[in-house]
């Protein structure tokens, strides 16, 4: 069984004659080759939109909203927790 290369996979794709030439513009302009400056500004373009989507920014005061609930001892889990608890027990 042969092992997989690191740069196997690839990503084709057709663009604007005009948008190209933009590109390999500012590649130029970085002292990059047009491959090296698609994938730097893809994958960190490709992490801000994951980061955008899987992080929650929580003012001061929620913040301290939301450990202050973590932190009470007192509180009991609700019938929709409860709920919410099993269906994800349900799932595993």
């Amino acid at each position: 069984m042969a092992t997989a290369s690191p740069n196997e996979a690839r990503l084709n794709f057709r663009l604007p004659v005009e948008l190209k030439t933009t590109i390999e513009e500012a590649a130029a302009c970085l002292g990059q080759s047009v491959s090296d400056f698609a994938i730097s500004s893809l994958a960190q373009t490709a992490r801000n939109v994951i980061e955008q989507t899987q992080v929650t920014r929580l003012s001061n005061r929620d913040r301290d909203t939301f450990m202050a609930l973590l932190d009470d001892a007192d509180a009991r889990p609700n019938k929709a927790l409860k709920a919410a608890a099993k269906r994800y027990k349900d799932r595993a």
